[in-house]
């Protein structure tokens, strides 16, 4: 089919578009002096500079701060995968008494914002847990993702059953027809149920704040709130200070984006089911 020019130019503003602003964070990053304007967006090689991340990594320690990001969000996205596999399995391919009213229950919970289970979520991990100033206290609400119980379970759902029963007469236990059989046949919602976890805790920071005031202990996204509401009006460059915290906490996302995308395809779930 042939392509046409009109379509092509449209795309290419659509992408100019959807860039710019990420474009303009890096770029107002690096500025030595600051420039709002749209002017700013070109600016002059002399007025560009690390200064900023120079500055920021001092007031805030990135690495540090980088690595409690990592062990928050690894830890969150280790318990999704774990739980939610398992539950969703359950809930797709397991036949047991109040199988519906548990996935109805789990529909619920997607219903009802995080912020008000904030307080008793506090008192317990806190006060009947005794894990403040930890990362398991950080990681332990998050462990369980009900979304991403949903994407497996409807994952899951669209394998044919004639492979479970085919593992079954050959005598697999359910967590070997899971391992061997199922979860090779969905790996683009196990990518789908990563990157879905990922910008959640990655970008959390009222929770991290509430489980620990120590600084060696905070991940970026907190680390990066106390800076910019305490410090970051005394950088020489405010404006590129806070792009430049903009740009430490987005760039893990958009690099692990940019390595899964094409993983994002479609599999054939009938492939392994003969004639």
């Amino acid at each position: 089919m042939r392509k046409s020019p009109g379509r092509f130019v449209l795309l290419l503003v659509g992408a100019f578009v959807f860039l710019f602003p990420f474009y303009y964070m890096l770029i107002g990053s690096l500025q030595a002096e600051p420039d709002p304007s749209v002017k700013g967006a070109f600016p002059s090689p002399g007025n560009l500079t690390f200064q900023n991340y120079t500055e920021i990594n001092a007031a805030i320690d990135l690495g540090r701060s980088l690595l409690n990001s990592g062990i928050f969000t690894g830890g969150v996205i280790l318990g999704t995968l774990v739980f939610g596999v398992l539950t969703g399995y359950a809930l797709a391919r397991l036949q047991f008494r109040g199988r519906g009213a548990v996935f109805n229950l789990m529909l619920l919970v997607q219903v009802v914002p995080f912020q008000l289970l904030t307080i008793p979520l506090y008192v317990m991990i806190v006060r009947s847990y005794g894990l403040a100033d930890s990362y398991l206290g950080m990681i332990a609400p998050f462990a369980i993702n009900s979304t991403a119980v949903f994407v497996f379970r409807q994952y899951f759902l669209q394998l044919p059953q004639e492979l479970f029963d085919a593992a079954r007469i050959d005598g697999a236990s359910e967590l070997n027809i899971l391992w061997r059989v199922a979860i090779p046949l969905v790996k683009p919602a196990l990518l789908t149920g990563v990157l879905l976890t990922f910008i959640g805790p990655w970008n959390e920071f009222l929770w991290p704040f509430l489980i620990t005031k120590q600084q060696d202990l905070q991940p970026l996204a907190v680390s990066l709130s106390n800076y910019l509401t305490t410090v970051s009006a005394r950088a020489a460059n405010p404006f590129g200070a806070v792009l430049a915290g903009a740009c430490v906490l987005a760039a893990p996302a958009i690099g692990l984006f940019i390595i899964f995308q094409r993983r994002f395809i479609s599999s054939s779930l009938e492939s392994g089911v003969k004639g």
